[in-house]
């Protein structure tokens, strides 16, 4: 069996470091054949030393030296430095798999060189479809691109969904009825609205069921990551936004479900761990061993659902009307986001003015349609500029 050769983008963070830990399990299965990252330095000596890739890039200049030097002149990998080279290892002719873990807009670009390039690409990054579903999607199709998601709401659609056609990864919706993810709700499903205006950082960045960075901790305790992932669904799947329905699961073990015309629903179920639908992807349409438990349905309890209050979660109304809009608008849905989330997480506005800051932005910006990245990516940065004096407007 030839091994599947890998680029793994954004190797020093999270989804990076589960992506590993099931490669290192299947050695006969894959091999790396480049890393990158942004200017983790020792973490990428480290993964250099053990995985020994092809290629390193380091988006930082700085970096890129400091790996060098670290390494050493006799060491096997490359060292290259700088977007442009993140973006040329997305594409390496020697690379059959990406995984697009790069967070933010950051890593749009090397994944839609990816897509464009024909390659097995396994997408974490949200802002690949927020901002760009529409142009990723279409590349896909030009260039006979297998893309797979690695969220896990998206992968366990994407497991419960039949095939388009035998050896491809598309997924039929023909006979869907809806599309169901689940939330947690976060840490303040249950506390009074009236008191989120004195919301702490460190009580939004404590998610009761995952270990997350703080960005993406604040964007669960808001729901917006729910909201994004309503628009990722939407464009990854071809689905109408109103059948794609959002669920509060308060356990995490139920992780999507699709419901069908005949009444039937199928559910995706496992522990909340990011290496099984990693592993799920990197493996398609084999299964291989994750390093997850499975679990034991007769110790699981009750699982519990309820729908999301539009009162408690308001961004994820505001998601559901910027996809209405089109892809500026969820180009600078996302943006707005990012602007309000910093700002709360740096002290400057309460956790209750993550909403309005964004609707703010929404409201006070033309959305027309845009075809190219750039132009998109032109729109997003207008909305940061925009979302950062409504943040002033309300600095505590």
């Amino acid at each position: 069996m030839m091994s599947q050769r890998l680029c793994l983008l954004g190797a020093t963070g999270s989804i990076g470091t589960s992506t590993l830990e099931v490669v290192a399990r299947h050695p006969d299965r894959y091999r790396i054949q480049a890393l990158t990252a942004h200017r983790d330095v020792a973490t990428m000596t480290a993964l250099c030393e053990r995985f020994r890739p092809a290629i390193a890039v380091m988006a930082d200049a700085s970096a890129a030296a400091a790996l060098a030097d670290a390494l050493g002149p006799d060491h096997p990998t490359q060292v290259q430095a700088g977007e442009a080279a993140v973006v040329e290892a997305a594409a390496d002719p020697e690379v059959d798999t990406v995984v697009a873990g790069i967070v933010g807009a950051a890593g749009l670009a090397s994944c839609l060189a990816a897509v464009e390039a024909g390659k097995r690409v396994l997408i974490a990054n949200k802002e690949a479809l927020v901002v760009a579903g529409d142009l990723v999607m279409a590349a896909a199709r030009r260039s006979g691109a297998v893309v797979l998601p690695i969220d896990s709401e998206h992968n366990g659609l994407f497991q419960c969904l039949p095939e388009t056609a035998p050896g491809r990864a598309e997924r039929s919706v023909n006979d869907v009825d809806r599309l169901v993810l689940t939330a947690s709700g976060g840490p303040f499903r249950t506390r009074p609205v009236e008191t989120l205006a004195t919301v702490t950082v460190a009580e939004a960045c404590a998610h009761p069921n995952w270990s997350m960075g703080r960005k993406i901790s604040v964007d669960s305790a808001t729901m917006m990551n729910k909201g994004l992932e309503v628009i990722e669904a939407s464009r990854f799947f071809g689905m109408e936004s109103e059948r794609v329905e959002v669920v509060i699961h308060p356990q995490s073990l139920v992780h999507a479900l699709v419901q069908y015309r005949d009444g039937s629903t199928l559910a995706q179920l496992g522990r909340p761990d990011m290496r099984t639908p990693i592993a799920a992807a990197l493996a398609w349409p084999e299964r291989i061993e994750a390093g997850v438990e499975g679990l034991d349905m007769t110790r699981l309890g009750q699982l519990d659902f309820e729908p999301p209050e539009p009162g408690r979660f308001p961004c994820l109304g505001l998601a559901r009307a910027a996809l209405e809009s089109g892809s500026a608008s969820t180009a600078a849905l996302n943006a707005a986001n990012e602007i309000a989330v910093a700002a709360f997480l740096s002290g400057e506005i309460g956790f209750h003015r993550i909403a309005p800051v964004i609707e703010a932005t929404l409201e006070g910006m033309t959305h027309a349609p845009m075809s190219d990245l750039e132009a998109l990516l032109s729109h997003e940065q207008s909305a940061r500029h925009v979302a950062g004096a409504h943040v002033r407007r309300w600095r505590q």
